[in-house]
């Protein structure tokens, strides 16, 4: 069964994407397609100010751009050296906020210790840090032209200073219709189709009711259907790096070394059914909130921004009512 995740790849400690296998354990052939860019804005700025930490109570990093954003300042400003040396010692004397556990990764990688990961999404990040901040110095987020306004607000409600610096701009990916086309007319309709943020929606949406026809029509007016005949046994395989996973390798997303199970296969526990429309799956609350706006039903939302979290909610949701 074909599932189809608008987004860009991001390889692990096991050289794949950590969707692509979760949701291979699953037996479900996902193919990544990007839908976003970024580009970089007032990197100067945000370089000086990540000179002077003591000019603020901490920092809060809400998303992989922002961190990539602060690696650019130290490459591009030789600043490296006198990160190592001493800068990363003072910010890790102060908090570092972030959401979620791919942006907590990519922040250990600059050498700074994270809190408040688990929280999953800006609002429960919010209550994280008005439960523990006490600074009288601003706490310093880089972040998009897009961001929302949950967490400044949250912070100002609360008389918790913080000082904002837009350091990259969402754009369209300038491949996503010749993506999206290709996939539609070698894979047809997927089973599910994930978005990973609401500008994510706002650039694919109108593509995808084009190639997807009548079939977006019906799941406006209808919902998801789950005809129990067609019956969908999805276990999960074992779960380490050397899995046999179903992975698409098409020119869409990364290749894979892993085998691809045929249709049928009992490693795979999933069936071909090509009456099955697709269903829409959102990375968070925010997103699916977005898909509401819409007027699309939402048939699963990851209880928190993971792989694991994504896989589980998508093959629930695939799962038929009244199977086993």
């Amino acid at each position: 069964m074909k599932v189809l995740l608008l987004k860009d790849a991001k390889e692990d400690d096991c050289g794949q994407d950590p969707y692509i296998r979760e949701l291979g354990l699953y037996g479900l052939e996902a193919t990544l397609i990007p839908v976003l860019s970024f580009e970089f804005l007032s990197l100067p700025s945000f370089s000086e100010k990540l000179s002077h930490p003591e000019d603020y109570g901490g920092l809060i990093f809400t998303s992989p751009r922002a961190v990539e954003a602060a690696e650019l300042c130290l490459e591009q400003n030789n600043k490296t050296e006198v990160w190592e040396r001493s800068l990363k010692e003072k910010w890790n004397a102060k908090s570092v906020y972030v959401v979620g556990n791919a942006t907590a990764s990519l922040v250990s990688k600059i050498g700074l210790d994270t809190e408040g990961e688990t929280c999953g999404n800006a609002e429960k990040l919010a209550e994280y840090i008005c439960s523990r901040e006490s600074s009288a110095l601003p706490l310093l987020f880089p972040c998009g032209n897009l961001k929302r306004e949950i967490l400044p607000k949250a912070l100002k409600d609360k008389g918790i200073a913080m000082e904002s610096i837009t350091v990259y701009q969402t754009v369209a990916h300038p491949g996503i219709q010749g993506n999206l086309n290709s996939y539609y007319s070698q894979q047809g309709v997927p089973a599910s189709i994930t978005f990973f943020s609401p500008s994510g929606l706002t650039y694919s949406l109108k593509h995808i009711q084009e190639l997807s026809g009548d079939n977006i029509d019906q799941i406006k007016t209808q919902g998801p259907q789950h005809p129990k005949k067609n019956c969908l046994q999805l276990e999960p395989l074992r779960k380490d790096c050397t899995d046999t996973a179903v992975m698409v390798s098409t020119s869409l997303g990364p290749s894979s070394p892993c085998p691809s199970p045929e249709p049928g296969d009992s490693r795979s526990g999933w069936q071909t059914d090509e009456s099955v429309d697709a269903e829409f799956a959102a990375i968070g609350p925010t997103t699916a909130r977005a898909l509401a706006a819409q007027g699309l039903p939402v048939s699963c939302t990851a209880e928190s921004p993971t792989p694991q979290a994504l896989a589980t909610g998508i093959r629930k949701a695939l799962q038929p009512h009244g199977c086993c």
